[in-house]
């Protein structure tokens, strides 16, 4: 049995129950509940606050585990990243009141900064040989400087509406994140074996996300620019119609260019363009 460890609540635990449910993988999602099992595969799965995850999965009581890259880097512990998987992106920058004038990271020299991520902010500021005082807070970090507690701070930034909200300008990206895959280093063949199987699919959710199956009959005269149009990820699947001088191609797409697409197929000549929705991409 395999035992995962996801965020019991926040911007991780929806998406990470909706990769297991996309993987085949059915859970209980009543995450009022400490440990749940699944009914189709050899995983449980264990709700923790997201800052303790690390944690857990470096000391082994959960085998792997969902959390955001910006938590393994804080936590600082022995775990080893398996998988990004695509959601769940932000960056952590460091933001100054908005009528402030930066001129750099030495912007800070003697300036107390608040964040959450202490750790990862004093490991910045060495490399760049600022000193400054950081004040470490466990919310609302964006209010500090509007009460006096900082000159700034240091945040997850998604789209930077909290900040505009609170009179801040994001200065300096200290580094980006997004939703990791970790497991406890040392795992035995047996969890491994399941770890790879659980990556597998994981892959073929990920991989199909954003993507559409299209399918075109093409003159036979006209397959090459067809084909240079919608390439394939290996080989082209390529099959004769019944009409005479006409095949099938199929293909998958990034369904930003499903419609440009569509339009240069017609120009030399395609019909019955067919777009469908995937749900799966195993190779």
């Amino acid at each position: 049995m395999l035992r995962i460890a996801l965020q019991s609540k926040g911007r991780l635990n929806e998406k990470s129950l909706e990769l297991l449910r996309e993987a085949g993988i059915s859970i209980d999602d009543n995450n009022r509940r400490l440990l749940s099992k699944s009914s189709n595969f050899p995983v449980e799965v264990l709700y923790l606050r997201d800052d303790d995850i690390p944690q857990t999965v470096s000391c082994g009581i959960a085998d792997i585990g969902i959390v955001g890259l910006n938590e393994v880097m804080e936590r600082g512990l022995e775990v080893d990243i398996l998988q990004h998987l695509g959601f769940g992106k932000c960056r952590l920058s460091l933001a100054i009141p908005k009528n402030a004038v930066y001129s750099g990271p030495e912007y800070f020299e003697g300036r107390k900064i608040a964040t959450s991520y202490p750790a990862i902010l004093r490991n910045y500021f060495r490399e760049k040989n600022v000193n400054c005082e950081i004040r470490e807070i466990a919310g609302s970090v964006e209010i500090s400087p509007a009460i006096g507690l900082a000159d700034g701070i240091f945040d997850i930034v998604s789209s930077g509406g909290t900040l505009i909200q609170n009179g801040l300008a994001e200065v300096e990206k200290v580094m980006d994140s997004d939703a990791v895959l970790i497991g406890t280093p040392g795992l035995g063949e047996e969890k491994m074996d399941l770890v790879g199987k659980l990556m597998s699919r994981f892959t073929s959710v990920l991989r199909s996300r954003g993507k559409k199956y299209m399918l075109v009959n093409v003159p036979n005269d006209r397959i090459e620019e067809a084909l240079a149009i919608i390439p394939s990820m290996k080989s082209p699947t390529l099959l004769p119609l019944a009409d005479k001088g006409w095949s099938a191609i199929h293909a998958v797409v990034d369904e930003s260019e499903v419609w440009d697409k569509a339009d240069k197929l017609k120009k030399i000549g395609a019909e019955d363009i067919l777009i469908l929705s995937m749900e799966k991409l195993i190779v």
